[in-house]
């Protein structure tokens, strides 16, 4: 006890030396481990795995460039009513119509509620014999002729191989006096035609129409080619019908108007 009170001082100093020297012997091994955890962490930002970047969504940029290749153009007749105000038309009862297509009156205005086909027919009426051999009187009706005095139904006498505007008869099966067929050839289109008594000749040979106007309540039925239609203070003529639409012209102007026909919303 004596030596350690004569002796602390000693002591003390002694072990704080080896707490000097312990503190040497770590440092490095600390210093070794400090230098790991910052290799550790730097390598954990730097060489961390990294997710590819999405594709680069360009829609608005290519939107822009197609937009920028393309002539702008603006519509100041049809949509666009800066300079073109709406125009309005009164028809001749008063009412007061909006032009915003221009489609509303004049020829665009007319629809075709319905086309029928036009026949040339030819029947076999009677036979007729004499002292002077066997006539056939045959019936001629041009449903589609220009002139209406032309499309009432006319009879033909006829005899075998005479020819006339509408045909010629070229062969008679059965008894001549009672034949069950003649054989005929049309003089217009020089085609091969049999007609009985019960069994007539039909072709399509062209159309007629009905058509309306609204804008004015007018309709017209049974309209041939060469019609004359008269609407919006102006004058039409029908110059051509088939199956599918009918053709106005003007005949201020000769502008020619197609009308399209549509069975299936009748």
């Amino acid at each position: 006890m004596n030596f350690i009170k004569k002796n602390y001082e000693k002591i003390l100093l002694g072990v704080v030396l080896l707490g000097l020297v312990g503190a040497l012997v770590f440092l490095p091994f600390y210093i070794i481990h400090d230098q790991q955890e910052l290799e550790d962490t730097r390598n954990s930002i730097i060489s961390r795995s990294v997710k590819p970047l999405p594709p680069l969504d360009l829609t608005l940029e290519n939107t822009a460039i197609q937009r920028l290749q393309s002539a702008y153009r603006l519509d100041f007749e049809t949509t666009n009513r800066l300079f073109n105000p709406v125009e309005w038309q009164k028809t001749p009862n008063g009412t007061l119509i909006k032009i915003a297509s221009g489609n509303e009156v004049g020829p665009r205005a007319v629809t075709v509620t319905q086309i029928t086909p036009l026949y040339f027919i030819l029947t076999l009426d009677s036979v007729e014999t004499n002292e002077f051999g066997v006539r056939y009187i045959i019936g001629v009706e041009r449903q589609a002729a220009a002139s209406p005095s032309q499309r009432v139904h006319r009879e033909h006498y006829s005899s075998l191989n005479e020819k006339n505007d509408a045909y010629t008869i070229r062969a008679v099966n059965g008894p001549p006096e009672n034949p069950t067929q003649l054989v005929l050839d049309l003089t217009d289109t020089g085609d091969q035609a049999s007609v009985s008594a019960t069994q007539p000749f039909r072709r399509v040979d062209g159309y007629m129409a009905d058509l309306e106007y609204d804008p004015e309540n007018k309709k017209w039925t049974n309209q041939h080619v060469g019609a004359d239609l008269k609407f919006d203070d102006d004058d039409y003529i029908i110059v051509a019908i088939n199956q599918n639409e009918v053709v106005l012209s003007a005949k201020s102007n000769q502008k020619k108007t197609t009308l399209p026909y549509n069975s299936n919303s009748q």
